[in-house]
């Protein structure tokens, strides 16, 4: 794949109409107020038929699982194109990145854990609630002691308590915590015996509403403010086994969360490509109509430098994305290593390209009512949800080095 065709380039511009009319109108309640983004994500997901579409592919899905058949990984193999995927993702990341989180945690992450390891009866009770968005999800790992080490530092536990079991610990910075109806919750088994260090971890899906589970108000963050973030408090859980995903306790939670994490980092250069698109775009309108000693700043060397590298993210960020939808259509994966080369280079690009647009914006750069300022706070999370920059050299030079 080397561009969008013609179906793709429709669709980008429905989906563009679509977020003047219903998003930019309320940017500054998405971004400074209180408005959750999750009503307007539905009617996104409703207007271009991705509940549908969804609602198809999970059928499929457990019907051939009841059947017995493997599933077929090709991305194109019931007319399904990956690219409708990713196209939403750029074009929501020009405006609300924010929104691109809450949305990507909710059909992806926890969805995505549900039916990687869950039973066929535990994927028909949740997941296609979350794909759908007629619930919204979140993934609950890290802990206020535990961030890059989310393994080694996790407290969140799970005892045995008569037929189930009884979890305790506490969550922060989760992304739709405030308003999750379903929660995977992952912990590690205290069975008194194994020290921390070995014990198995263990994923549980937790629901709104569940005696013990306090769900925080969403916290204040730098930037992705149309994504609400918050806190988990456990304090006796109960859950039955049916909570347990896999219903057994020998599913490889540790192994499950890393394939979490590189479809959490693979998603990365779709909001780069967003991100970097717009700063460009805006870049270019200013270096146009913005007049410094007598003419356009464009026609200034330095100017043109920064706009060219600009560009040349752009198009490093687009044949990433490209790589991607073409692999996905082939049935391919990336390995956890090239994820993570991946979403180190475009949330490093995303950042210096934002940077570079507030500096060529000068005193307006800095201002709230320039974009530019939004997106640059916007932008710098990328470096460090899913694993920070350091963690993303380590594993890959680990897997060099291997």
């Amino acid at each position: 794949m080397i561009e969008w065709n013609e179906s793709h380039v429709m669709i980008r511009d429905m989906i563009r109409r679509f977020i003047e009319a219903e998003i930019v109108p309320h940017l500054e309640e998405l971004e400074h107020g209180d408005r959750p983004p999750y009503p307007i994500l539905k009617k996104m997901m409703q207007t271009f038929g991705l509940d549908e579409a969804a609602r198809m592919r999970f059928q499929k899905q457990i019907e051939a699982e009841k059947e017995g058949k493997k599933r077929e990984r090709r991305g194109d193999a019931d007319g399904h194109d990956p690219a409708m995927q990713v196209i939403p993702i750029i074009e929501l990341c020009r405006y609300c990145p924010g929104m691109v989180t809450a949305l990507g945690v909710s059909v992806g992450l926890t969805a995505q854990s549900i039916l990687s390891k869950g039973t066929v009866r535990q994927k028909e009770r949740w997941a296609l609630d979350l794909l759908t968005l007629d619930k919204i999800g979140a993934w609950a790992i890290t802990e206020p002691g535990s961030g890059s080490d989310a393994f080694g530092g996790m407290q969140a536990t799970a005892r045995r308590h008569g037929d189930g079991y009884r979890l305790n610990g506490n969550k922060t910075f989760i992304t739709n915590g405030p308003y999750a109806d379903t929660i995977v919750f992952i912990c590690k088994l205290d069975d008194g015996q194994t020290e921390p260090k070995h014990r198995k971890v263990l994923h549980f899906v937790l629901e709104k509403g569940m005696a013990g589970l306090t769900q925080s108000k969403a916290l204040r963050k730098m930037g992705l403010h149309s994504s609400p973030t918050g806190e988990l408090f456990l304090e006796d859980v109960f859950c039955e086994p049916d909570r347990l995903l896999g219903e057994t306790e020998d599913v490889p939670g540790r192994q499950g969360a890393k394939a979490t994490f590189t479809m959490e980092r693979t998603g990365v250069a779709a909001m780069a490509l967003g991100i970097v698109e717009e700063c460009l775009k805006l870049s270019l309108d200013y270096a146009r109509t913005r007049v410094s000693f007598g003419k356009p700043i464009g026609e200034y060397q330095l100017i043109q430098l920064k706009l060219a590298k600009m560009e040349v993210a752009r198009m490093n960020l687009q044949n990433m994305v490209f790589r991607q939808i073409e692999m996905s259509i082939q049935g391919k994966a990336l390995e956890f290593a090239e994820a993570s080369a991946m979403k180190l280079y475009s949330a490093q690009a995303a950042m210096e390209v934002a940077l570079e647009a507030v500096q060529l914006f000068g005193g307006n750069g800095y201002m709230a009512e320039y974009r530019v300022e939004q997106l640059c706070r916007d932008a710098k999370v990328l470096q460090i949800y899913a694993g920070t920059d350091e963690i993303q050299v380590s594993q890959i030079a680990r897997s060099l080095l291997s």
